[in-house]
């Protein structure tokens, strides 16, 4: 039976993923900020994990410990807002969370499957990374920073012939709690939806995952736009 961590499973995206494992006949282990958050879905265990927390990748091997091991790391964590004034809390807290909690916690995961000799890490990114956002510049550059990452532990892990798969799962706007607000935004995706066609992208060993096919169009675009043009758009 194949064994599962999922961090940042309280709600959302992170939420409908595990409860699809479990379905799915996995033993599964959740971890979040908050345990009253977390929903009583069936896990195997939970963990009170805070990604910005020193302690935390103590916590992640305790729970892999308990668990009995873990074949797939599922990286949910993460926040986001619109900072078009660059309130400076905004904009560290989404550097802490999304660069410093992402590094700690993905590096954690690596580190235990390196030694293993095998595993999955497959983590939810953005399309916000494709291009630097003005309305939200520290969360599309810490966005960008994590398929970069990501990428290069492919490279390295592949030089050292070790047997750890990568999935990065950029997702377009998803109707959660992070974009909740007046703020209306287009395209919006269920993200049950998404959690089915993460749970795919993961089961076939899919690199990168655009979701859905309107984002695969949409930033395909975007990448074509020359920088000299992409500065002088509004969003």
């Amino acid at each position: 039976m194949s064994k599962a961590i999922i961090v940042g499973a309280s709600s959302g995206i992170g939420l409908e993923v595990a409860r699809l494992f479990i379905q799915r006949g996995w033993t599964v282990g959740v971890a979040a900020r908050r345990l009253d958050l977390l929903q009583p879905i069936g896990a195997a265990d939970v963990e009170q994990i805070d990604v910005t927390s020193a302690d935390a990748p103590e916590k992640l091997m305790q729970l892999v410990d308990r668990l009995g091991g873990m074949d797939l790391f599922f990286y949910a964590s993460g926040i986001g807002k619109q900072n078009r004034e660059l309130t400076p809390d905004i904009e560290l807290a989404t550097v802490e969370t999304n660069g410093l909690g992402f590094t700690r916690m993905i590096g954690c995961a690596y580190r235990y499957f390196a030694q293993q000799g095998r595993g999955h890490i497959a983590a939810i990114t953005s399309i916000a990374g494709t291009k630097g956002l003005g309305p939200a510049p520290a969360y599309s550059a810490t966005k960008a920073m994590q398929n970069v990452y990501l990428q290069a532990l492919e490279q390295q892990a592949n030089a050292r012939k070790l047997d750890i798969r990568f999935t990065d799962i950029r997702p377009g706007f998803v109707d959660t709690a992070l974009l909740s607000g007046s703020f209306h935004y287009p395209m919006m995706l269920k993200p049950q939806a998404v959690a089915r066609e993460i749970v795919s992208a993961i089961e076939h060993h899919k690199h990168i995952r655009v979701i859905d096919w309107k984002y695969r169009i949409l930033t395909a675009v975007w990448r074509r736009i020359p920088r000299c043009i992409w500065r002088r758009i509004k969003l």
